[in-house]
Formats: C-alpha cells, structure tokens, sequence
C-alpha cells in the first residue's frame, strides 16, 4: 500500500517556480530572466563576523547615499532599510540589458549576541555599509583561570 502524502499546494508552486527560473537561467544565462521586473525589491549582500568583543555587520548597499540608509536594532534583530533610486530617465533608449538592482529594500539579522545599542557604529565607504556593535559584557566571553592543587 502506498504512503499518504499530504497535498500542499505551495510546494508545488514553489517547485514550479524554480523549474522556471531554471529554464529562464538556460536560456538567457545566470541571473539574466527576461520578465524579472526592472524595480522590485532587493536585499544587500551581508557579511556577519563576531570576536570577542563585537559583532559587525558589513553590507553593499552600491549606489546609495548614506542619508538614504536607515538603522535599527530591536532586541536582537538588526534592521536595515533603504531604496535605490533608478538612474535612467525617459529618453528614447532602447536597453539590450539591465542586470543592476533597484528599488526599496528591508534586511533584517538576528544578531548572534547581546550588544550594547547605545554604542553601535555605522560607516559608509565605497559602497559599503559597516556597522560595529559592541557586545555587552554578559555577552563577552570570561575566561576561568584553574587552580592546581
């Protein structure tokens, strides 16, 4: 007698929507999908590292200003916020590619310690977003000296 599986019908959308993607993948390259709306939203790429002391967060956000970035921490999901604005103007240009990601985006991280929110630290260089949170010092790691005897 056969298994009885339960029918769920997001999963066979999902599986569609990849069976698509990959089909739009072969024939126009990676990344490359014909109808892929020109603005929708995006996220940043995002690097997360931690010592002892500090976790930081560093995310390229290319081709926008820093006034236009907005920073947030709640308890211990770090939220960045943002819009890329389009570049192109209404002229009579025939595009043949756009590949370059615009529109507004929400990228939200589950720090992996406590950190101390008054002390946190942003800086915008080159595209990139680096932000400094100072781990509280519950967070920090003790070290327990032993004792011969």
């Amino acid at each position: 007698m056969p298994d009885i599986v339960e029918w769920k019908p997001f999963r066979e959308v999902s599986r569609l929507r990849r069976e698509m993607d990959r089909l739009w993948d072969e024939f126009f390259g990676p990344g490359r999908r014909a109808f892929r709306p020109l603005e929708a939203e995006w996220a940043p790429a995002v690097d997360v590292s931690e010592t002892a002391d500090k976790v930081v967060i560093k995310a390229e956000v290319p081709g926008i200003e820093a006034k236009d970035i907005d920073i947030s921490l709640s308890g211990d999901v770090l939220t960045i916020k943002g819009e890329k604005k389009s570049e192109r103007e209404e002229k009579k240009e025939n595009y043949h590619l756009v590949e370059r990601s615009y529109g507004s985006f929400s990228r939200s991280l589950r720090l992996p310690a406590a950190v101390d929110a008054d002390k946190i630290e942003a800086n915008y260089k080159q595209g990139v977003l680096s932000i400094t949170c100072p781990k509280k010092e519950e967070a920090k790691p003790k070290a327990i000296e032993i004792k011969a005897t």
